[in-house]
């Protein structure tokens, strides 16, 4: 599936950016970061990303305000959002409710142990939105 999916990830720590984008660059994604919130947006809408991997606690535009936006742009409206957060799964659902795809628990990154873990949610949440769009598509 990652044969050349677009994937933009949003993350201010620049430690874990690097090593969640060689992660993902390694099987063979075209990654896009962003460390704030309103870079993130700005990327979204030059890049049009096929999926989007958002930080939930950023600076300048916290990360539900991000998803908010991306959301209510048409142009961004429709792009999978996975939230990756430190924040216990409690927020799961409102995050959910607000237009996220999925949500990833940043504490199950243990970086070069589960590197693979993020790139098999990306792969899963874009094989789903494919599958939602065909389904979709042959419904019209």
């Amino acid at each position: 599936m990652p044969v050349n999916s677009k994937v933009l990830l949003v993350e201010d720590s620049k430690f874990l950016r690097l090593a969640n984008e060689r992660a993902l660059s390694k099987v063979g994604y075209l990654v896009s970061t962003a460390g704030d919130g309103e870079e993130a947006l700005q990327v979204a809408s030059d890049k049009l990303p096929d999926i989007i991997l958002l930080d939930m606690l950023l600076p300048k535009l916290s990360g539900p305000d991000v998803l908010k936006a991306l959301k209510a742009n048409p142009a961004t409206a429709n792009i999978p959002v996975v939230v990756l957060s430190s924040l216990s799964q409690k927020n799961e659902e409102k995050l959910l409710n607000e237009g996220a795809t999925a949500y990833f628990e940043k504490s199950a990154l243990e970086l070069d142990k589960n590197s693979d873990r993020l790139a098999a949610t990306v792969e899963t949440v874009l094989r789903q939105v494919s599958q939602q769009r065909k389904s979709a598509h042959a419904a019209s």
